[in-house]
């Protein structure tokens, strides 16, 4: 699995950081994703996955690499 994060489209929500915080945080000045793990195990594969399509924003991709 690999993350990529689009900090542009990122509105904040959070979600990401809520469902997968060893992999996802936020910038303190404005709550845009700041991505910890771009390869993490697989065990939280379906974090990152679920958090990817919860993302109001569509602003994590994950691909399988």
């Amino acid at each position: 699995m690999k993350i990529t994060v689009d900090q542009d489209k990122c509105c904040g929500a959070g979600t990401c950081v809520l469902l997968a915080p060893d992999v996802f945080d936020q910038r303190d000045e404005d709550g845009i994703v700041v991505l910890l793990d771009s390869s993490p195990p697989a065990a939280l594969h379906s974090l990152v996955d679920e958090a990817a399509s919860v993302c109001p924003a569509a602003a994590i991709t994950v691909s399988s690499s």
